[in-house]
């Protein structure tokens, strides 16, 4: 190791924007306590960061190949998740060859869960490794439970007791049944995050104590530690102890803001916008964007709602036209800058993970509508456990009828219970920010890590 140098660690998140930003929020942590971080990612993600604020130094890009250039469209997602993981682990073993040789040799590397064949990588070049699990400690125990065969998707009964959870029902399940085909590599490929964790020095969460405490206690019986390092939101929105920490530095959907949407919400008052998002990733029909827009518009409520240009169409005629001032129609925001704006009332959101996290740390309520994975489970957590919202019934089809919409809208968003809700999402607000602030749980098991690294 270079005299004077910096220690180096490397950060592989598995290249989805969902995943990546939680680890660039933790190497801005570390890289702000005198860690060097190496990102390994793929040449596409890595066109699209932007990092804020000088990393010159201390942040380093290395792009590895995952195949994709030899996919065909013909190719199942079991094929592409072999390849992917065939050309990686092949990449990963050539870089590290090189890397270990260096004058500043990695001393650790945070993988992401879902990739658990980084481990024996690390493990044949005699690196510390750590996986990262961005998803909600909740799926961990859910998908810990599956993988050791105590738990079947779907599921026998109807009810299920897992320790340190609340009782479920098959509802409250993660759904993996989006698409049928694939249902089975989908659970395999998730599953497989806890298959090799014995080999582990560390379990990192994206959550905090207060929000999981005891399915994190619950999670050390794994036999390794487990620690909460969450919300990895940026710092500017709880802690503000980064410097012109922001934004994530990381989307991949070409963003372009419209400018007038920060006008617009500064002419509404406080907490009367329903913010409407259901993710990057999944389609819904055209009967339900119908069922949506009519249940928006009855509620009576200004709303903003990011619709993605490929779903635009599916909006009823001259819907944008009749709402006239009551709403605006986008086709991306920036999620933070819109949470964090005092007009903002309720988030209707599909309930990933990320979007579950900015609701909580921005003190916002939900309307929860779920679409599959584990956005069900979290929706579940949101409504039942951390009661910061409601969540929207469907029928067999998955449907929810824009009466069913229109009442979860005003419920969230008028009294009384709209005043409870309002008050447990400030306190969750509270809670988030008092983990990354100075001597807060998640602080120390950070600043924990960053000594440890420091002293190997």
């Amino acid at each position: 190791m270079e005299i004077g140098s910096d220690p180096h660690i490397l950060a592989f998140p598995f290249p989805s924007q969902g995943h990546i930003n939680p680890q660039l929020q933790l190497a801005k942590r570390l890289i702000s306590n005198g860690i060097k971080v190496t990102l390994l990612t793929t040449l596409h993600v890595s066109q699209h960061l932007k990092l804020q604020g000088d990393y010159s130094n201390s942040f380093k890009i290395e792009v590895i190949s995952d195949g994709s250039e030899n996919r065909q469209e013909t190719d199942t997602m079991k094929q592409t998740l072999d390849r992917f993981q065939h050309k990686m682990t092949a990449n990963l073993q050539h870089y590290l060859q090189k890397a270990m040789d260096s004058s500043n040799p990695p001393r650790f590397i945070l993988y992401d869960s879902t990739m658990p064949w980084v481990l024996d990588v690390a493990k044949e070049f005699g690196i510390a490794r750590a996986p990262v699990y961005t998803q909600s400690c909740a799926l961990n125990s859910i998908n810990y439970h599956v993988l050791h065969g105590e738990l079947k998707l779907p599921p026998e009964s109807s009810t299920i007791s897992l320790p340190s959870m609340p009782l479920l029902s098959a509802n409250d399940l993660p759904a993996y049944d989006y698409d049928p085909a694939s249902a089975d590599t989908i659970i395999e490929f998730l599953t497989s995050q806890y298959s090799n964790i014995e080999d582990a020095d560390l379990l990192f969460c994206n959550t905090f104590d207060k929000l999981e405490g005891e399915i994190i206690k619950w999670m050390e019986s794994w036999g390794r530690p487990v620690k909460a390092i969450g919300p990895t939101i940026p710092s500017a929105y709880l802690d503000k102890r980064i410097e012109n920490d922001k934004y994530y530095g990381l989307s991949l959907f070409d963003p372009n803001q419209d400018d007038n949407l920060i006008k617009w919400l500064q002419t509404k008052p406080p907490s009367s916008v329903l913010y409407v998002s259901y993710g990057s990733i999944v389609e819904i029909s055209e009967e339900q964007i119908k069922n949506l827009a009519l249940g928006i518009k009855q509620s009576d409520k200004f709303f903003l709602w990011v619709v993605r240009e490929t779903e635009a169409k599916k909006l009823p005629p001259n819907f944008i036209e009749s709402v006239g001032e009551k709403g605006l129609v986008v086709s991306w925001c920036s999620q933070l800058d819109v949470l964090a704006h005092p007009a903002i009332g309720c988030f209707f959101t599909h309930c990933g993970w990320n979007s579950t996290l900015e609701a909580l740390c921005l003190g916002v309520p939900v309307v929860a509508f779920p679409q599959w994975a584990d956005q069900v489970t979290n929706a579940k957590f949101l409504e039942d456990v951390w009661k910061v919202g409601k969540r929207v019934k469907v029928d067999e089809k998955r449907m929810a009828s824009e009466e069913e919409i229109r009442n979860c809208i005003c419920e969230v968003m008028e009294e009384e219970r709209g005043s409870e809700f309002k008050k447990n999402s400030l306190e969750l607000k509270k809670w988030a920010k008092e983990a990354m602030e100075e001597g807060g749980s998640s602080y120390k098991n950070i600043m924990e890590f960053v000594a440890m690294i420091k002293q190997s």
